[in-house]
C-alpha cells in the first residue's frame, strides 16, 4: 500500500500550516510543542506554548530556570510529569549534548520524557529523518486504514500498528528527491487524524487515502478503532484548608512525585476532620471557619471529591517580620497578589480565583 504521495499532496494543500511551532527546524521549539501536545488538544496548548517560549526562549534558559518557575508556567496544562521531564531533558541536553539536541531519533529517545513516537516526530520535522510516528491520532488513522481490530493501546495491537506505520513511511529515494517530504508526511498524518479521520463523524469524503481505507469500504468507521476498555474510576476524597490572613494564603509544596508533583497547593486533611482540629494539627490559631461547597476533580485514574474550608487565621500566626510573612510548619504564606507566580493545580487555581472574585479573600 502506497499512500505517502497522496497524503503529502493533501497536507501541502489542505493541512495546517499556521501553528506557532511549524515552519521551523529548531529542535527546541519542535520538542516543546510535541511534549505539550501529548494527551492535550492544540487549542489548549497554543497560549501555553507562547508564554513558555517567552519565559524560556532557549533550552539553556529552561535548563537554568528554577523548578518552581517551570512548574508555574506549566500549571493548568495537566500531566505534570511532562513538565518535570521537560526540565530534566533540558538539563541533560546542556550537560550531555553541549546544548544541542541529539541529531537523530535514536539519540532523542534517550532523553527524559521522549518516547519513540515523539523522537520520530522531532527527527522528521527537524532533520528529515525517515522515522515512523504513532501517536493517538495516527493509531486511529491506521486502525481504520487496515481495519485492525482490538484495543489500540494493548501491546499486540500496538505492535501491529507500529509495523504498519514503518511500512508506510516514504522511501529513501523519495526523501532524497524532496528534503521536506518527511516533514509534510508526518504533519499530514497528524492533520488527517486531527481534522478528518476524527473519533466521531469522520469526514471520509475529504480523506486523501479513502480509496485504500478498509474501514470505509467495509462500513466500519464508527466501529474502528475499538474503544479502550473502560474502567470504573475509584472515588477518593479530601478536605483543603484555604487558610488566609492579612492578604496572604497558606500554600504547601507537594512532593516532586505523584499527583500535582512539585506544584503548590492548599493544606489537606481528612474530609471528616473539623476545620478547628485541622488548624490545630498545622499549628494555626483559628479565628473563623466556613465550609464551602464541595466539588469533584477527575484524574486519569480516579475521581477526587474536594471539600474546601475557608479558615481565617489569628494575626499572631500571620505576622509580618522583616517584610516577609512567617511560614507555618512546612507551608508558606503567599501574598494574594503574587499567586500567579506559583504553579498551582487547576482546581486549586479555580477555587482561589473564585474566592478572590467573590471578595472572600482579602
Amino acid at each position: 500500500m502506497k499512500i505517502a504521495s497522496r497524503l503529502v499532496a493533501w497536507q501541502r494543500k489542505h493541512g495546517r500550516h499556521g501553528l506557532p511551532w511549524q515552519n521551523t527546524r529548531d529542535p527546541y521549539r519542535v520538542w516543546l510543542s510535541e511534549i505539550m501536545l501529548q494527551q492535550t488538544q492544540v487549542t489548549a496548548v497554543l497560549d501555553y506554548y507562547q508564554r513558555f517560549l517567552s519565559k524560556f526562549p532557549t533550552v539553556k534558559a529552561l535548563a537554568q530556570a528554577p523548578a518552581d518557575q517551570v512548574m508555574a508556567q506549566w500549571a493548568g496544562l495537566g500531566y505534570y510529569a511532562r513538565a518535570r521531564n521537560l526540565h530534566a531533558c533540558a538539563k541533560q541536553v546542556m550537560d550531555t549534548w553541549n546544548g544541542k539536541f541529539p541529531p537523530d531519533a535514536a539519540g532523542l529517545a534517550t532523553l527524559p520524557g521522549i518516547g519513540p513516537s515523539t523522537a520520530a516526530a522531532i527527527a522528521a520535522f527537524c532533520y528529515g529523518e525517515r522515522a515512523a510516528i504513532l501517536d493517538g491520532n495516527v493509531k486511529r488513522v491506521l486502525a481504520r486504514l487496515c481495519a485492525i481490530e482490538g484495543d489500540p493501546t494493548s501491546r499486540p495491537v500496538e505492535l501491529k500498528l507500529w509495523s504498519l506505520a514503518r511500512d508506510l513511511v516514504p522511501t529513501a529515494r523519495a526523501c532524497a528527491l524532496d528534503p521536506d517530504l518527511m516533514s509534510s508526511y508526518t504533519q499530514g498524518l497528524m492533520d488527517l487524524g486531527a481534522t478528518v479521520c476524527t473519533r466521531g463523524r469522520p469526514n471520509c469524503e475529504a480523506c486523501p487515502i479513502k480509496k485504500d481505507c478498509l474501514a470505509l469500504l467495509q462500513g466500519r468507521c464508527d466501529e474502528l478503532p475499538w474503544p479502550r476498555a473502560r474502567k470504573v474510576l475509584p472515588e477518593r476524597s479530601t478536605a483543603m484548608l484555604v487558610a488566609y490572613r492579612t492578604g496572604h494564603v497558606l500554600l504547601m509544596q507537594r512532593p516532586t512525585t505523584g499527583i500535582w508533583g512539585g506544584l503548590w497547593s492548599l493544606p489537606e486533611c481528612a474530609p471528616d476532620l473539623a476545620p478547628a482540629k485541622a488548624c490545630q494539627q498545622l499549628g494555626l490559631a483559628l479565628n473563623t471557619a466556613d465550609t464551602l461547597a464541595e466539588f469533584v476533580h477527575v484524574f486519569t485514574h480516579y475521581r477526587l471529591t474536594i471539600r474546601p474550608h475557608l479558615v481565617n487565621i489569628k494575626p499572631d500566626h500571620a505576622a509580618h517580620s522583616g517584610g516577609a510573612v512567617r511560614p507555618i510548619t512546612e507551608g508558606e504564606w503567599v501574598p494574594l497578589n503574587r499567586l500567579h507566580e506559583r504553579g498551582l493545580p487547576a482546581p486549586v487555581r479555580k477555587l482561589l480565583d473564585g474566592l478572590l472574585a467573590a471578595r472572600l479573600l482579602a
